[in-house]
């Protein structure tokens, strides 16, 4: 069954879940889409983890309609949501529209997500005035980061804590279809989860939250330079592939593959017969 807002909706009704991932390519698409994960996020995390950038600040619409295409196309009941880059919502209301639209109409994409609280109300009702999905998200918000001083916990007094709160309302009226929560303490985020109707969608919040939402490379263990405190390592794949790797290396360089069994066959008269 296709994953929509409303069954996320209906999800959070019944105390269900959600499962959500980021996902940047199609073979990596398919994958999750089969082990029935509800929603495939094209985080611009993509930035750092699929194109070695140093912040998401540097990712452009073009990079993320890119790989929202590709998700796409491997994505049958998942729901696929896209990350609108840094500075493509935030000038006018006018400009998220548009580039909203360029997310759904060439990335194919379900839906959008953009980052801020009341600064962005006015940009996220035009977006759903234009009949598109739109999923904030709260608290530590990446592309905040040099307001922010760093990638800090957010919301630990009395008044920062109330402006997350307010926030998460704010953007609830807006019309937004549901809020990651990111970066926040965990009574906070359970405080959040149980007063707004739409789903709240936690990282480094709590599983008070409608549901969670993790970088994929980092819940296979693929990246070991850094491990944040909220990660969860469900498997060791880098270091799984990385001895695959290297075993390619050694059968290649002693010759033993490719074997016989992996080649292709033809009469020796053939090769006789050839000047």
């Amino acid at each position: 069954m296709k994953n929509t807002v409303l069954t996320f909706h209906q999800q959070k009704e019944e105390g269900k879940k959600i499962t959500m991932l980021t996902c940047y390519d199609y073979s990596m698409a398919k994958l999750m889409d089969e082990a029935g994960i509800n929603c495939l996020l094209i985080g611009d995390s993509l930035g750092q983890v699929m194109l070695g950038y140093e912040d998401t600040l540097s990712v452009t619409m073009e990079d993320m309609i890119h790989h929202t295409a590709a998700v796409s196309r491997g994505a049958k009941n998942a729901f696929v949501l896209a990350d609108m880059p840094f500075m493509s919502y935030q000038t006018s209301s006018y400009d998220a529209v548009v580039n909203a639209g360029r997310l759904m109409k060439e990335g194919r994409a379900n839906g959008v997500k953009l980052e801020g609280g009341a600064t962005v109300v006015e940009q996220i009702k035009a977006i759903v005035a234009a009949q598109i999905p739109v999923c904030a998200h709260v608290g530590l918000t990446p592309q905040s980061v040099n307001a922010f001083g760093g990638f800090k916990v957010q919301g630990k007094s009395i008044e920062k804590a109330q402006q997350i709160l307010d926030d998460a309302r704010r953007v609830e009226e807006a019309g937004a279809s549901m809020v990651v929560l990111e970066g926040i303490p965990a009574l906070l985020a359970d405080k959040i989860s149980k007063e707004l109707t739409i789903p709240t969608i936690g990282i480094g919040a709590s599983n008070g939250c409608d549901g969670q939402v993790l970088v994929y490379q980092d819940m296979l263990g693929m990246f070991s330079d850094f491990t944040p405190k909220f990660v969860r390592k469900f498997a060791d794949c880098g270091s799984v592939m990385k001895e695959a790797f290297a075993g390619y290396i050694s059968e290649v360089q002693n010759g033993n593959f490719p074997a016989k069994e992996h080649t292709y066959a033809i009469d020796e008269e053939v090769i006789a017969q050839l000047k």
